[in-house]
């Protein structure tokens, strides 16, 4: 009886460092497509200064065709805030920091769950974040394509110890 009672001990460690292995992988994946989808997101043309000035160049010309009597020095400041509220690159790096430190997670030993868990509340606090302030529809498209794998990226992650 105690023979068969180690035996099955012994299997059900072993299938559960196998299980491990098998979401290691899997998380992983995950990992690299968050990554790849940020890369996408920085290298979006929409992001860089000369696109930005020509959407709110065109956006200014809209409100200064519809009203006669407007403050330069008021647009300009509301240009100033609107540009500050529409750029990611902050929400970015710490994204790609959330992939370094996902990854050191997954190689490491132990009991890594809830890090894990912590870690993927934080993925999906910046991604909605890129997704509020985007002013392009591929970023929106790959934020929301980053959400997914984030959510699916929770979805394992409670499966880890």
């Amino acid at each position: 009886l105690l023979a068969s009672l180690h035996e099955a001990m012994r299997d059900a460690v072993l299938a559960r460092a196998e299980e491990g292995d098998r979401l290691r992988l899997v998380l992983l994946d995950q990992v690299a497509e968050i990554e790849r989808l940020v890369g996408l997101i920085a290298a979006d043309p929409s992001r860089t200064a000369d696109a930005q000035r020509r959407r709110l160049t065109e956006q200014v010309n809209r409100l200064l065709d519809a009203s006669q009597n407007f403050d330069a020095g008021r647009l300009h400041q509301e240009a100033v805030l609107l540009a500050a509220r529409a750029d990611v690159e902050e929400e970015l790096n710490r994204l790609s920091a959330h992939v370094a430190a996902a990854r050191d997670l997954l190689s490491s030993t132990g009991a890594v769950g809830r890090k894990l868990d912590f870690l993927s509340q934080e993925f999906n606090r910046e991604a909605n974040t890129v997704c509020s302030k985007a002013s392009d529809i591929a970023v929106t498209s790959h934020g929301m394509s980053l959400k997914t794998v984030i959510d699916q990226f929770r979805e394992q992650v409670q499966n880890i110890e």
